[in-house]
């Protein structure tokens, strides 16, 4: 008789089924309760609870590109489970044991109290005799995505990405399977839908997560992939149903290649997945409730402060000291509490091959640049400086310092991209000169905020004491992270923030480490909107810091916009403000004070899209955060011909609700609410303008 190992927790399902033969089965993960009619007996034998291929071994089943019927994923045997609670909650651990080769796999399930989201990772172990080459291992796999209601999937299942790029961030699309190929034909075959990056931008194309919506139950399964590198994921069909396999990097999609000798252990890439009632909004909600959870505990995500940094449509690159006094004099007026000097500081022109050192230019700074950090301090604000400590400059003086063994190497050769050279963090000299930049910066300059950026893609790894390129860029990226961490416990309250010019390396595993993420570097105004609405959706509205840079030539109504642009996220002000004029610059102060009363909400609301996510060709955008009963809602007017626009919030319908514009206050606005339909209408006489609406309900 085969048995089951049936899960209860946190409002989530999961049912494991294991045969007499030991065969495991994922039978169900989700809100639903399992009901086994869903499942037809000939139907399990796909329900696989991982999927492993080795170098050598068969493939079943006709498979394409996918990493379905893979050995010794088939052949796995069931050793035991054990099922725990630790800090997080609860914790189940699946063992499994090839009786071939002899490596055992461990599926870990890793709970979080009152979260409808698991985060989950394997752990395979060389018990035989002889290595074996790993080329593909699930962190997480799940059939039956299409279990629940009775329409055909082609017609319930909704599935939404966000698509990424430069300067173009977190562009949100929603499909029907069929829109990307993948139509209910027969009962398996070679089509996939996958999601794959490979390099060292973890979101150059996509973000690293998915939401996926049976429209017709009214339920959601979501997932993302918590990797600074090459990660990968599918959905496929077999035994006539829909499957998620989601990995970290593999050989056939990434370069990936593990050799595992007897004794050796492999991590597999963590991955979370979760499940709600509901849609998109509903999964963001425990998502973000998630993030929270698995960040570093840090003072940034509870004082959101303001920061000032001068590069976007200010200083581009090229800070002085006599252009930098008046903007830390008009910074301090406005309010903002940190300010960040951007990249330039370290060479006296062209500074973009030459990085590496971290030196202070004489020419740009003639009384020292601590005068000018000195400065900052004195006028009550935090100082930072910009850095890119990955990277070392083609033409940069340190390095007659090092050799190869501190680079990325490819066929015996260093790594070159945009000028730059990629060093290895698994060097300890690389470290050594990290950590010197950083003591420096901290000890000497009395640095509090460190933008640290990261303009180049490392490509598909390093040969250096490596199996593949893959498996080299893995342990970089890994070993990046440990460095990471190591500098957060050295220096606390230091602020880190993750830019990878602009958003390209937003994922959480920067992310549970960084308080905060460079979102775009997007530099019109107006097509921030759409990234910095969309963002939430991919990161905590806490740890989105957005530009906001009025313009020398703007009116009134362009300071407003970038102003809302970034007031319910992390505001990142810019642009030239000793030069704005006196009421143009007080619109910007008006805003930093409204936010100083609002940062506690927003670190701890969720957010709603009343108009839905938005794309960069909407004439409208809105998007708002809700915590209990207060909600704030941004709006803007992009372009089109009409004036008015209906917002959707069914989740205050009936309800009487005291709605006021609060940022500007003593600009024209128009609004009405509906009560019985649930609707704000606002009037916006003008495109490219925008306001910040506060909302309570009456009577709370």
């Amino acid at each position: 008789m085969s048995k089951q190992i049936a899960v209860v927790e946190n409002g989530l399902n999961l049912v494991i089924e294991v045969t007499d033969d030991g065969d495991t089965r994922l039978l169900h993960f989700g809100v639903e309760r399992f009901e086994p009619d869903h499942v037809k007996e000939e139907q399990k034998p796909g329900f696989r609870l991982m999927e492993l291929q080795l170098t050598g071994e068969d493939r079943a089943e006709y498979h394409g590109r996918t990493h379905r019927a893979t050995y010794p994923g088939l052949r796995m045997v069931y050793q035991e489970h054990r099922d725990n609670r630790n800090e997080n909650g609860r914790k189940l651990e699946i063992e499994l044991k090839d009786p071939v080769t002899g490596l055992r796999a461990v599926q870990h399930f890793q709970f979080y109290e009152g979260v409808q989201t698991v985060r989950c990772w394997n752990v395979l172990s060389n018990e035989g005799r002889d290595s074996v080459g790993v080329e593909y291992v699930s962190s997480f796999a799940l059939t039956g995505l299409d279990i629940g209601g009775i329409q055909d999937r082609d017609e319930k299942m909704s599935l939404s990405l966000a698509h990424n790029g430069w300067q173009s961030e977190l562009q949100w699309r929603t499909y029907k399977l069929p829109e990307l190929g993948l139509s209910h034909v027969i009962d398996r075959g070679s089509k996939r839908i996958s999601c794959s990056n490979t390099g060292s931008w973890s979101a150059a194309e996509h973000i690293p997560m998915a939401v996926l919506e049976n429209t017709e139950t009214g339920t959601s399964l979501f997932w993302q992939i918590e990797h600074n590198g090459s990660w990968h994921w599918e959905i496929i069909d077999q035994v006539d149903r829909l499957t998620l396999l989601i990995s970290g990097p593999t050989e056939h999609d990434n370069h990936w290649w593990k050799k595992l000798q007897p004794g050796e252990e492999f991590v597999s890439v963590p991955v979370a997945v979760g499940a709600v009632n509901g849609g998109f909004e509903q999964a963001i909600g425990q998502l973000t409730t998630y993030r929270r959870r698995i960040r570093r505990d840090n003072e940034d995500n509870r004082q959101l402060r303001v920061i000032f940094n001068d590069y976007m449509n200010c200083l581009w690159g090229a800070p002085t000291t006599e252009k930098l006094l008046p903007l830390i004099d008009a910074a301090s007026d406005v309010g903002c509490e940190y300010f960040c000097i951007d990249a330039g500081w370290y060479a006296p022109g062209e500074w973009w091959d030459g990085v590496g050192e971290w030196m202070p230019s004489q020419e740009r700074f003639p009384e020292g640049i601590k005068y000018v950090l000195d400065y900052i301090r004195g006028k009550g604000m935090i100082p930072g400086l910009w850095l890119e400590l990955e990277v070392m400059g083609i033409n940069s003086q340190k390095l007659v310092e090092t050799s190869d063994d501190w680079f990325f190497m490819r066929h015996g050769t260093r790594v070159k991209d945009r000028s730059r050279y990629q060093l290895d963090y698994r060097n300890p000299a690389v470290i050594a000169h990290a950590n010197e930049v950083i003591r420096r910066l901290v000890e000497d300059y009395g640095v509090g905020y460190i933008k640290m950026d990261y303009n180049i893609n490392g490509g598909i790894g390093t040969e250096t004491e490596a199996d593949s390129f893959g498996d080299g860029l893995l342990q970089h990226n890994r070993a990046y992270l440990d460095w990471l961490d190591a500098i957060f416990v050295r220096y606390p309250d230091l602020v880190i923030e993750n830019c990878s010019s602009g958003g390209m390396r937003m994922d959480y595993a920067m992310l549970s480490r960084h308080s905060i993420q460079s979102t775009s570097d997007q530099e019109d105004y107006a097509k921030y909107a759409a990234i910095a609405a969309s963002s939430p959706a991919a990161l905590t509205p806490e740890q989105s810091a957005i530009w906001s840079y009025p313009l020398r030539e703007g009116d009134d109504e362009e300071v407003i916009f970038n102003m809302v642009n970034a007031l319910l996220l992390r505001v990142h002000q810019s642009g030239h403000l000793a030069e704005l004029s006196p009421r143009r610059r007080e619109l910007v102060k008006e805003a930093l004070d409204y936010y100083k009363t609002i940062r506690e909400d927003i670190r701890e609301a969720l957010p709603f899209w009343p108009l839905g996510l938005p794309t960069q060709q909407d004439d409208w955008v809105s998007f708002g955060l809700r915590r209990e009963d207060r909600l704030y809602l941004a709006v803007w007017r992009i372009s089109g011909e009409e004036p008015t626009m209906t917002l959707p919030i069914k989740q205050l319908k009936g309800q009487e609700l005291a709605v006021r514009c609060a940022y500007p206050q003593a600009h024209h606005c128009e609004w009405s609410w509906n009560a019985e339909a649930g609707e704000l209408v606002v009037h916006l006489p003008e495109v490219k303008t925008a306001r910040l609406f506060e909302i309570g309900v009456v009577g709370s």
